[in-house]
């Protein structure tokens, strides 16, 4: 079956926290230090009231949602999300920035990612950040347009570094 993709709402706001951190724990394991990973992904009160605060101020944040999944559970309800913005960057090389796309893992492979991308930025000129070492999401973005300009960036959260990849 097929995820329906729409806006969240702040009454998705503990399904997405869950997606988003189970995304963090798969996309980055063997990236970030293991201890690192596993603090940054085990406050689940504190993303899910990060989400019920960026819904509520007005920020559109799109959601992949699991039709096989079991409606009184939350964990699996959500397997995918993206949001953009306007560039946060005061070099901002193109004004859109793609600012979060993930797919639990479950998803890669499926086109769920191209879906969100396109519901988030379509095919406009945009930029995002990712770590450099992503060989997987860096081969996503390739296929999709997105090259890198030269900048780069050391990420404190996960004590990574970043590269900026442009669609223009």
């Amino acid at each position: 079956m097929t995820p329906e993709i729409r806006v969240a709402t702040v009454e998705d706001a503990e399904a997405a926290a869950w997606c988003h951190l189970l995304c963090w724990q798969e996309a980055y394991a063997g990236l970030a230090p293991v201890e690192l990973l596993a603090q940054r992904t085990a406050n689940v009160a504190q993303r899910i009231d990060r989400w019920a605060e960026a819904i509520q101020s007005g920020r559109t944040r799109w959601l992949a949602i699991n039709p096989a999944a079991d409606p009184t559970g939350v964990r699996d309800r959500v397997v995918g999300f993206a949001s953009s913005s306007p560039g946060r960057d005061e070099d901002s090389p193109v004004p859109l920035e793609l600012q979060a796309i993930y797919t639990r893992a479950a998803w890669w492979g499926t086109g769920l990612g191209t879906r969100l991308l396109d519901v988030a930025i379509g095919k406009d000129p945009a930029y995002l950040w990712v770590f450099e070492d992503n060989e997987r999401a860096l081969g996503f973005y390739r296929r999709h347009g997105f090259a890198p300009d030269g900048a780069r960036k050391h990420d404190d959260y996960f004590d990574l570094w970043e590269i900026r990849l442009v669609r223009t």
